[in-house]
């Protein structure tokens, strides 16, 4: 396989992983698998969640595609595709863990309007306690936060809109 088609393969993927991350967490984690979820939108006592176990489940598809594109003959695709989708991992887990939630230190401060827009997005999805009524269920891409805050007000109204999410 052509590098350069390798490169947009795993390119595609990390802006399909928004589609899926988007999909599951609005219809998965806050429908049937709220079970696991919800650790995740309560106080954290220790340094991991329930919530922790989705990382686990969503890494078993990119090891899988990196082991069999890589070392057991299938389509050299698949190791890109698998690439992609543990780089939106790592993304993630740096967006989401480590600069929203600060589960490891740090002293990142949001200036730019792009992450002022996702931390904001994602403090007022934790503005509802519970699986419904929430709003911006992406990681990557938000909604303004002027349309979210329209959106809590017409389900009931805001619950923590300045709380931080942890």
């Amino acid at each position: 396989m052509h590098p350069a088609l390798g490169i947009l393969l795993f390119l595609a993927t990390i802006l399909a992983m928004e589609g899926f991350a988007y999909v599951a967490h609005r219809w998965v984690m806050h429908g049937p698998g709220w079970f696991l979820h919800k650790s995740h939108h309560e106080p954290r006592t220790g340094a991991f969640e329930l919530n922790d176990l989705y990382a686990v489940i969503f890494a078993v598809p990119s090891i899988v595609l990196l082991l069999g594109g890589v070392q057991l003959g299938w389509w050299p695709g698949f190791a890109w595709v698998g690439a992609g989708i543990a780089a939106y991992g790592a993304i993630y887990f740096g967006f989401h863990d480590v600069i929203v939630h600060k589960r490891l230190p740090h002293r990142y401060v949001a200036r730019s309007r792009y992450m002022k827009r996702i931390v904001q997005a994602h403090r007022l999805h934790h503005a509802v306690e519970s699986k419904h009524g929430t709003v911006s269920f992406g990681f990557l891409w938000a909604p303004r936060a002027e349309r979210l805050k329209r959106q809590l007000k017409s389900r009931g109204g805001l619950i923590r809109v300045s709380a931080e999410p942890d």
